[in-house]
């Protein structure tokens, strides 16, 4: 009774967690889906009584939304794909390679991310602004880099480490030169890892908002968070757009997540299943 009576408490606050996690979801779509009315009535509508996709329409006629739309995947894409190539040789060298300054390499990378974002604002405009990078994608995409490296490049030393050192020899000696076993053995089991730390990069710089917002000023350059903000004006904020805005801007992330899970999840059973 004791050991039931606690599964049901634990089952319980753990249900309760979840509600409060998803219900901020929830509140967003579904007053993207609520006609005005409801939006701004002062008794709390939970559930929408009338759907409505205006909120959608007229959000995505807001100026320069499919503008905003490109330059955010530009920027995440470029930033992740180059990003994923460095931190994997970075991790790989830090793993398997001893050579000088290694260990304070590996301290600059945890140093490094506990500097927090804000405080890098001005010192980081006004080094792109000698370089001419001001307003610029490219000095975005370098500063999300600058920003994402150090955790990619920590998490994914984990990942080659654990991998044995046994099994690059085993290829070795069957054959295979160091970048064959490493590319053959190594890879293929590091693969979760690098599509784990691949959604977390992408996550971080789809949803970066203030050093965009500092850095971009031009209204055809700038990304969809900046975009946001464009639906709080002098004359207040229209909140179905917003939300409607906002859920629009999520779905990528989401999309994205779900699709690459299952490739996370076929990798480990198959990895298991070859071992």
């Amino acid at each position: 009774m004791r050991r039931t009576t606690g599964r049901i408490v634990l089952d319980g606050i753990a249900i309760l967690i979840v509600v409060v996690m998803l219900f901020p979801i929830y509140w967003m779509v579904s007053t993207a889906l609520k006609p005005g009315k409801e939006i701004l009535s002062l008794t709390p509508v939970w559930v929408p009584t009338h759907l409505t996709f205006d909120n959608f329409q007229s959000a995505i006629h807001v100026p320069f939304f499919w503008n905003d739309v490109v330059n955010s995947l530009i920027i995440v894409t470029t930033t992740v794909i180059v990003s994923i190539v460095l931190a994997f040789l970075a991790a790989a060298a830090v793993a398997r390679f001893g050579f000088r300054g290694r260990a304070a390499f590996v301290v600059m990378v945890i140093a490094v991310q506990m500097v927090p974002l804000n405080a890098l604002v001005i010192p980081i405009y006004l080094l792109l602004d000698r370089v001419g990078q001001v307003d610029s994608l490219i000095g975005v995409i370098a500063y999300y880099m600058a920003v994402v490296l150090p955790f990619m490049i920590w998490t994914l030393r984990g990942f080659v480490t654990n991998v044995p050192v046994d099994l690059e020899e085993a290829a070795m000696i069957d054959g295979a030169t160091r970048i064959g076993a490493f590319m053959r053995i190594v890879f293929p089991l590091v693969a979760p890892g690098l599509v784990a730390t691949a959604i977390f990069g992408f996550i971080q710089a789809w949803n970066e908002y203030i050093i965009a917002y500092v850095l971009l000023s031009t209204s055809s350059k700038q990304t969809l968070t900046i975009w946001l903000a464009s639906f709080t004006t002098q004359h207040g904020t229209d909140w179905g757009g917003l939300m409607a805005g906002a859920t629009l801007t999520a779905l990528p992330v989401v999309v994205l997540f779900l699709i690459v899970q299952r490739y996370v999840q076929g990798s480990l059973t198959a990895g298991a299943v070859k071992g």
